[in-house]
């Protein structure tokens, strides 16, 4: 059977707790830090949402950039271009995705950047610049 995944705030977790990871069947939350890709890319299919604990992120978009300072939500439906990077400092933050951008991150991570383009397409996304 199925069980519900709790984890308590960095600093209440007990000794050897891991941050939040969880893969459910229609969404996906993992803890994370670090910066997303260096270039826009758009997601058709797929919408996409970050929480930051701690740290800031910046977004960019087509038309604008965005500081997103820790407790701050971001939300990116399906069909808006995108990227994202740490500001100053180590940034920490949950990301909340589908099953389908899991599987793309996890392909984009073991490839080069030559391969990315023809990756990306194979997921229902593509990079704009």
């Amino acid at each position: 059977m199925t069980q519900p995944i709790i984890v308590a705030d960095q600093q209440a977790r007990g000794e050897g707790q891991h941050p939040i990871s969880a893969i459910g069947l229609t969404f996906d939350i993992h803890e994370w830090s670090g910066s997303g890709p260096d270039y826009l890319h758009i997601h058709y299919s797929d919408d996409e949402a970050w929480h930051i604990l701690e740290g800031t992120l910046t977004f960019r978009f087509s038309d604008r950039i965005v500081e997103a300072p820790a407790g701050t939500t971001v939300f990116v439906p399906a069909g808006v271009p995108h990227t994202y990077y740490e500001a100053a400092g180590p940034t920490r933050y949950l990301i909340i995705m589908t099953p389908r951008l899991r599987e793309l991150i996890a392909a984009l991570h073991g490839a080069p950047r030559s391969e990315h383009n023809a990756i990306t397409r194979q997921f229902a996304s593509e990079i704009v610049e």
